[in-house]
């Protein structure tokens, strides 16, 4: 009486590593710019919450700041839509994947409730 073995085959380890690569390769192309972004809404949030009744020339002045010292360039402070009460961007970001592919990526963000 002889048992089978049961395993993981080569070509399923094979499989297995392919797919784990496309996903790394895919997740170290994308997580940079969503930490970008992410950043850019903690600091459009920030501003709203610490001035409140700022004008649109401060809230500018304090984008800009946050910008230089967090290192993000994709919305420059003329890009910022400041309505009474509401700070908002929004951008389309092209990720390329590998040559002739790539992710395009709507971001949007707005302090409004």
């Amino acid at each position: 009486m002889r048992r089978r073995q049961a395993g993981v085959s080569l070509m399923g380890l094979v499989a297995v590593l392919i797919v784990l690569a496309v996903i790394a390769l895919f997740a170290m192309k994308v997580i940079p710019s969503y930490m970008e972004f992410r950043a850019m809404k903690n600091a459009i949030v920030s501003i709203a919450r610490d001035k409140p009744n700022a004008t649109p020339a401060e809230v500018r002045k304090s984008f800009e700041a946050r910008s230089n010292i967090d290192d993000f360039e994709t919305v420059k402070p003329a890009d910022l839509d400041i309505q009474k009460g509401a700070i908002s961007f929004a951008y389309r970001k092209e990720v390329p994947l590998f040559k002739g592919v790539a992710l395009i990526i709507d971001y949007s963000a707005t302090t409004a409730q």
